[in-house]
């Protein structure tokens, strides 16, 4: 028996489906090609969201309704910070690293030197004098080093002409959308009043308008949790500076980068814990094991009294999945995709909440 069908389908349906085909294609095509050019653009709105409690607040202390220009002034406040950031924490950092270079044989010298268990552990291996072979080594990586680090930064101009190249244009987009964003969202829902009924109009800015809320919220809280750790690690390492003897000039920068690596969700303070502890190990040992041990105490009540006073439950979402959120974030972006995953969680869980009210309204219409 011959069970075999026949499906006929149209001209127009055949057409209609590899149009659609073809339309997908160019689609992600675009996408792979403009990567760059969306994710800049994405990083500019996001930003522009995201100063927006800010020029609130100075609109709210200068007593003007111009949206544009307390816009403006805090971005330019945000923008004058970060420079004195830089400006600050970029040359301790290379000086801190180039003078422990410079200061490891010396170094060597000093703690294991003198220990005889490295040349018994040489002759084990066939190695006379081993004490003098690693000294020689670091003696010649010190060397090496410091004479070729600006070579090292010669040969990565490139690099930092790319990076600073899309740093300007998020700069220049940030600003441009901070001003002109509200003007444009009203051009663009005025499209659509005499178009669709005001029913479903009012559901898509309800939507817009809560991913809006939560990206500020959450900035602006994580921005309060940021310059509070900033503020405990430069009244830390000051006192430290004060008991172990290295210089307190270190205090500022140190707390200006823990600030700017608490940005990061889950992995920014342990980075900054890191980094700070190195740092503090050029100039004292003793004050670096200290700061780790201080830091360590600070954190669990940082993180299990002070942020959640703080932040609240401002997003509302499970560890589990926050946490699954900076890891995809992190792997598809790098540390801007780390910094911008929770929000964007966030932003999806509003727009699946949101989603039965949309359907509500489309139903009406």
């Amino acid at each position: 028996m011959n069970n075999k069908k026949i499906i006929e389908v149209d001209t127009k349906t055949f057409v209609r489906f590899w149009l659609v085909i073809l339309a997908l294609g160019l689609i992600g095509l675009f996408v792979w090609k403009a990567l760059t050019g969306l994710i800049i653009v994405g990083i500019a709105i996001f930003l522009a969201i995201a100063i927006q409690p800010l020029a609130a607040r100075i609109s709210r202390l200068t007593k003007k309704d111009n949206s544009s220009v307390s816009s403006a002034l805090a971005y330019g406040l945000i923008v004058v910070i970060l420079g004195i950031i830089l400006a600050v924490v970029v040359p301790v950092v290379i000086d801190q690293s180039v003078q422990f270079v410079r200061q490891l044989p010396t170094t060597f010298e000093h703690t294991l030197g003198g220990w005889d268990g490295i040349n018994n552990f040489g002759q084990t291996i066939g190695i006379d004098n081993l004490q003098q072979e690693i000294l020689t080594g670091v003696k010649n990586f010190s060397n090496s080093f410091v004479n070729n680090f600006g070579n090292l930064l010669v040969a990565g101009v490139g690099t930092i002409a790319s990076v600073a190249t899309n740093v300007i244009l998020v700069l220049v987009l940030t600003l441009l959308f901070a001003l002109e964003g509200p003007s444009l969202l009203k051009q663009f829902w005025a499209i659509f009043e005499n178009k669709h009924d005001n029913t479903a109009i009012r559901a898509w800015q309800r939507l817009t308008s809560r991913i809006a809320g939560v990206i500020s919220t959450y900035v602006s809280k994580q921005v309060t949790i940021a310059i509070l750790d900033g503020c405990v690690v430069t009244i830390a390492v000051l006192l430290l500076s004060l008991t172990c003897g290295f210089s307190s000039g270190l205090a500022l920068p140190m707390g200006l980068l823990a600030l700017v690596f608490y940005l990061i969700p889950m992995f920014g303070p342990i980075i900054s814990c890191v980094l700070i502890t190195l740092l503090l190990l050029f100039s004292s040992p003793v004050a670096a094991i200290i700061f780790v041990i201080f830091y360590i105490i600070y954190a669990q009540i940082e993180n299990n009294l002070i942020a959640p006073k703080i932040q609240g439950d401002a997003l509302n979402l499970p560890t589990a999945l926050i946490l699954t959120a900076i890891v995809i974030g992190m792997y598809m972006f790098g540390l801007v995709g780390a910094i911008i995953a929770i929000p964007i969680a966030g932003c999806i869980k509003v727009i699946l909440e949101e989603i039965p009210r949309l359907r509500a309204a489309n139903a009406i219409n």
